[in-house]
């Protein structure tokens, strides 16, 4: 209101020297404070054979604790069928919008469009990494046989889980290929500060500080959760010094008049700040089993009481993709995949590494629309028989 009654043209304290430089910062601080709900992904438009074709979002299945989403226009009438497995990390399904609008013209895209968990009533029952892989299995079935599968960084264990779970029973609708970008797979390999905070930490000391219960006012109230506001502090926290001075040179972009640049940056924070919670069981777990005992890799990771066998995956291309920068997963801890699946001939293993990218730049911006995108093109072009 403060920033709105500065800029007013009829308010003549706006127009002294001071009046603009604090109109500008107030509407910074407003920004980054402003609570945000789940955002829309706006792909109304795809680019098809030179030709503008509208897109229509459709609802393929829908669940408790997340629904299958269908990106249908004119051209994927035969094209590759992929499956983006979006993060249940704190953010929704929209963080990928950029992965989703690159790869719309040439593939029938579907994406895991996780729910809030404190929107789904307790009388739903619990949600965790069993759920979860079932879940993934269920939607390649609703897509059905030669789906390729995209996980994008936390995913990537229970998409490769549930990999080996249908390769073992032959399952028709198994995935052609898997691609995992950022993915901690093995995260004793080249430990990033998130890594290393896991694994300082006992588990009880992550049930007793970053649970909570949802309170009445929700659908979901009385549900244990991990809140997604934390989930973004961590995050936040972790190269708060970038934050603050992206903030700092939105407001030079403001003062300075360059509102175009300004609103590039609010757009990005628009979407990084929307967060949503994640079912305490499904988090918990995760820490355990992902960071703290390492149970892929080691042979040990269990799906509804049995041991998942990664020599299962014979026929499924694996594609692992890692960012030289990236601070969430390090190098090597997504290539791991490609070692513990002994039994995979060397012609379905790729390894691609991302020179100068970060986490998000894997799978949004430049580096991703020109550079990582076509090496997963071509490698779903090549499976995709």
């Amino acid at each position: 209101m403060g920033s709105q009654w500065l800029q007013n043209p009829a308010n003549p304290v706006g127009y002294l020297g001071g009046g603009p430089v604090l109109a500008h910062a107030l509407d910074v601080f407003a920004h980054a404070a402003a609570p945000r709900g789940k955002p829309r992904f706006d792909l109304d438009t795809t680019m098809v054979d030179g030709k503008i074709v509208p897109v229509k979002e459709e609802i393929v299945l829908r669940k408790p604790f997340g629904q299958l989403k269908r990106f249908v226009h004119k051209g994927i009438v035969g094209a590759p069928k992929l499956l983006i497995v979006a993060p249940m990390s704190g953010h929704y399904a929209t963080l990928l919008r950029g992965t989703v609008e690159r790869m719309l013209p040439n593939h029938d895209v579907y994406i895991t469009d996780w729910a809030d968990a404190k929107l789904v009533p307790t009388s739903e029952g619990r949600f965790d990494l069993d759920d979860y892989i079932d879940y993934l299995i269920e939607f390649l079935e609703t897509i059905g046989p030669g789906a390729h599968m995209l996980a994008v960084c936390q995913p990537s264990v229970p998409s490769y889980a549930a990999a080996a779970v249908m390769a073992k029973k032959k399952h028709p609708c198994r995935p052609k290929t898997l691609t995992m970008m950022g993915g901690p797979i093995d995260t004793r390999e080249a430990p990033t500060t998130v890594n290393t905070m896991a694994m300082q930490r006992p588990h009880e000391w992550f049930q007793q500080n970053v649970i909570a219960t949802v309170p009445f006012q929700y659908a979901g109230a009385g549900r244990k959760v991990y809140p997604g506001f934390l989930q973004l502090a961590g995050f936040m926290s972790m190269n708060l010094g970038n934050h603050m001075m992206s903030h700092y040179a939105m407001f030079k972009h403001l003062v300075s008049g360059d509102g175009e640049s300004a609103e590039a940056t609010k757009e990005f924070y628009d979407e990084y700040r929307a967060v949503c919670d994640m079912t305490a069981e499904f988090y918990l777990q995760t820490v355990d089993v992902v960071f703290q005992t390492h149970a892929l890799p080691k042979g040990e990771l269990l799906h509804r009481g049995e041991k998942i066998d990664p020599g299962a995956i014979t026929d499924i291309g694996i594609l692992a993709v890692e960012g030289e920068r990236d601070d969430i997963s390090g190098i090597g801890q997504t290539k791991a995949a490609l070692k513990i699946s002994k039994n995979l001939p060397a012609e379905h293993k790729k390894y691609y590494l991302a020179k100068g990218v970060g986490h998000y730049g894997i799978f949004n911006g430049s580096k991703w629309r020109d550079k990582i995108a076509p090496v997963l093109e071509d490698w779903i072009r090549a499976h995709d028989k």
